[in-house]
């Protein structure tokens, strides 16, 4: 199937040009693409394991203290997905004036990024700190006394570090936009580690439970912002902030910026909303419903690990290549990518499904939960191999274009539509957990076929930001 789906992007109505198979010149070599894609992997990589061991010392500090940071980090994603789309927004941007060789149009590209989404960070942390509980009772209800004093705990913590995690996401987001992923990969591992280090020390050695997670968390972003701030600050950077304590408004770059961030924030955060509710859907199910969901989530998150990474890359490349005006090039980089990300894809989605039991096995679940994960583990691989490119990979390169608009609402009326109607519609079937994650599939499938035909209409280059 993933032969066929690859087959039906890469063929186009008219003859396909030699140099679209293979640029004479091209904007990126091999060697190029594989030193930006490997430290995106390794960083994807980071952000999974270390994720995990995270929980799992937070855990031993008892089941309330899990359940308040469990309920905290889903609010917190919605809420990161807010700055961090203005990091995409300013990396596209900063890439298309890369490529069109205007290097002081990408620093102050850089400069205006960093400053928007610094304020937008601290904005939404003012609101947080001004209504915790508020936020907490919204979303989850009448949560116990000991849960909901540590979510506050974990909250406030987190809530302070927003501003720092916004420095670092778009300081990253500038250096992959440079082509140079190495210093995200190292500045993550350093932050990963610093974070690791305190929990050990907070919640293991000092007993602070979900508030010792919240500072050690706190304390890793600052340090992770600071080396951000010092190392885009750098002369010798194609991107670099000039005179980073002077700031004036330049209002038309932020419109650029906001033209990606804020559809594809809108769009970011009505998956999580989308996300939630389903969540909800299946907490309904009972103890084992949502153990087996839970579960299956984390272990097929790692199928995902080659397609986030290259779709990073995507927008490093095709901003590139759509600013120096050669989307002949933006194609060909797309279609080589994509050959590459169902190769990674397919090799791991066929592992997952062939060890499922021994890796379900390690979280000691009940048979039947256990069983349940397995049959979603899976059905995961047999529907992410084909869909993964096309479903959400291959928004990045339209986006990295400018084709944001299409992306938010094709995205936004799938998810609503495919993804929660019929989640709703196959519960009511008698299908259990595995409705809800065929209605996932349903959505991937939908939106698989909306963007391959919107990238091979060619439409979205016409976009070009800059």
């Amino acid at each position: 199937m993933a032969r066929y789906a690859a087959y039906f992007i890469v063929r186009k109505s008219d003859a396909v040009t030699q140099s679209e198979k293979e640029p004479e010149d091209p904007i990126f070599t091999r060697k190029q693409l594989v030193l930006l894609i490997f430290p995106l992997l390794v960083e994807q990589l980071l952000a999974i394991t270390i994720g995990l061991s995270d929980t799992i010392m937070v855990a031993g500090a008892g089941e309330a203290a899990v359940s308040g940071v469990s309920v905290v980090d889903a609010i917190n994603v919605l809420l990161i997905q807010i700055f961090t789309a203005m990091a995409t927004g300013g990396a596209v941007v900063a890439a298309q004036y890369i490529g069109s060789g205007n290097r002081q149009g990408a620093c102050d590209s850089a400069k205006q990024l960093m400053y928007v989404t610094a304020i937008i960070a601290l904005l939404l942390m003012a609101l947080c700190l001004c209504f915790l509980r508020q936020i907490l009772h919204i979303v989850y209800g009448d949560l116990s006394a000991d849960v909901m004093g540590n979510a506050v705990e974990y909250f406030r913590y987190t809530a302070i570090s927003y501003p720092f995690l916004a420095i670092y996401s778009a300081g990253a987001a500038l250096f992959r936009a440079m082509g140079n992923s190495r210093i995200s990969m190292f500045v993550s591992l350093m932050d990963n580690v610093v974070n690791i280090g305190l929990n050990v020390l907070f919640v293991y050695n000092w007993g602070w439970g979900a508030k010792g997670s919240g500072i050690a968390t706190l304390y890793a972003r600052v340090v992770a912002a600071a080396v951000m701030g010092v190392l885009i600050c750098r002369a010798g950077n194609l991107i670099r902030i000039e005179r980073p304590l002077h700031y004036v408004p330049d209002f038309p770059m932020i419109g650029r910026i906001l033209h990606i961030g804020v559809p594809n924030g809108l769009e970011s955060s009505m998956f999580q909303i989308g996300k939630l509710i389903v969540q909800r859907q299946v907490t309904a199910l009972g103890t084992s419903a949502i153990a087996a969901n839970a579960v299956a989530g984390t272990v097929t998150n790692i199928a995902n690990i080659p397609a986030n990474a290259i779709g990073l890359a995507l927008i490093t490349i095709v901003g590139q290549c759509v600013g120096a005006g050669d989307c002949d090039a933006a194609v060909h980089f797309t279609k080589r990518l994509m050959a590459v990300t169902y190769a990674t894809v397919g090799a791991v989605c066929a592992l997952l499904f062939v060890f499922a039991g021994p890796i379900i096995g390690i979280y000691r679940l009940s048979p039947a939960a256990a069983s349940t994960a397995i049959l979603l583990t899976r059905t995961f691989s047999v529907a992410d191999a084909p869909l993964a490119f096309p479903a959400f990979t291959l928004t990045n390169a339209l986006r990295a274009a400018g084709d944001v608009r299409f992306t938010m609402i094709a995205s936004t009326l799938s998810m609503w539509v495919f993804r929660i109607g019929f989640s709703f519609i196959l519960l009511g079937l008698g299908m259990q957990v595995l409705g809800v994650w065929c209605a996932m599939y349903i959505d991937w499938l939908v939106r698989s076929v909306i963007f391959i035909l919107r990238f091979r209409s060619g439409k979205w280059k016409t976009k070009k930001v800059i």
